[in-house]
This record gives C-alpha cells, sequence and structure tokens, in this order.
C-alpha cells in the first residue's frame, strides 16, 4: 500500500490523520514541522504528503516550495485552519504553489480519504 508523509505541528491533528489512514491501509509518517518533513521525505520518499501551512521551523508555503522544486511530480494535500489572515489565503497560495488539494481544518475524514484515492490512482 502506500507511503503517506503528513506534516504537522498539531499532535492531534497527526493522531486524526495516521488513525483514518492506516485503517484504510496506508503506510503513515509524521513529522512536526516542515524542515523534519523534507529530510524525511528525502531519507524515504513517500507517495504523497499531506501538509500543514502554519507550522514552527519552516512553514508548509516553504516546504511545498522546496519539495515542488526538487520533486515536481510530488502529490501534495495542503491543510490550514487558518492564521492571521484565515485559511482560504494560505491554502490559495499552496494551491498556486501545486498543491493538487487543500482542506480548511477541521477536516471531514471522508472528503480526505477521497482525494487520497483520487491522487494515488
Amino acid at each position: 500500500m502506500a507511503r503517506i508523509l503528513i506534516i504537522d505541528d498539531d499532535v492531534h491533528i497527526l493522531r486524526m490523520l495516521r488513525q483514518t489512514l492506516e485503517r484504510k491501509g496506508y503506510e503513515v509518517i509524521e513529522a512536526s514541522n516542515g524542515k523534519e518533513g523534507i529530510r524525511l521525505y528525502r531519507e524515504e520518499p513517500a507517495d504523497l504528503i499531506i501538509t500543514d501551512l502554519i507550522m514552527p521551523e519552516k512553514e508548509g508555503i516553504e516546504t511545498i516550495k522546496e519539495l515542488r522544486r526538487d520533486f515536481p511530480q510530488l502529490k501534495i494535500i495542503a491543510i490550514s485552519g487558518g492564521g492571521r489572515i484565515g485559511p482560504e489565503v494560505y491554502l490559495s497560495m499552496a494551491k498556486k504553489l501545486g498543491a493538487m488539494r487543500t482542506f480548511i481544518k477541521p477536516i471531514e475524514r471522508e472528503d480526505l480519504l477521497e482525494a487520497v484515492r483520487e491522487l494515488l490512482k
């Protein structure tokens, strides 16, 4: 089954996403920020990345830019709960930089699973 890297600084979101994806048979690896996520991806590439946008160390926008530059074929889903200017602005920026799907937190599990299935076809 496919390997999915989840990058998020919220342990509750990480746990929920891991459980949701593992129940469907996906292998899941986790990172708590973009810097760690990029390192993990370089060590053990994943088939798909789900990344938050507002995080310490390296934010999701920077993470997406770097990953798309170095791995243009990479499939990315961006998620965000907001920030100073609201999640829509961040998610729109992520989409322009190469995120294939975007979701506002809290995420509907079925919508996320459908996007994962589509991207991993």
